[in-house]
């Protein structure tokens, strides 16, 4: 799965869970600052990235933008394999 593919899955669900515009969820964008996240929307998005890439993520630590959250993806989808 590319990066662009790994993007195009979590924008989706970045824009599902907090109901923002897909032009606003960019690589740049940070969850908590420009969307307005709250913990329970962010626990959402990871419940539903979880699900949909079937991986775990102990620690939304270290995972700020939108960048962070698809590196992340993209490095335990490769350790999966």
């Amino acid at each position: 799965m590319t990066n662009d593919e790994i993007f195009s899955k979590v924008q989706a669900i970045i824009v599902d869970q907090t109901g923002e515009d897909a032009e606003k969820v960019t690589m740049t964008t940070n969850i908590k600052e420009d969307l307005d996240a709250d913990s329970l929307d962010i626990f959402e998005v990871i419940n539903e990235i979880e699900d949909e890439f079937d991986i775990k993520i102990e620690t939304e630590e270290g995972i700020d933008t939108v960048s962070d959250l698809v590196g992340f993806v993209e490095k335990q989808l490769k350790k999966a394999k």
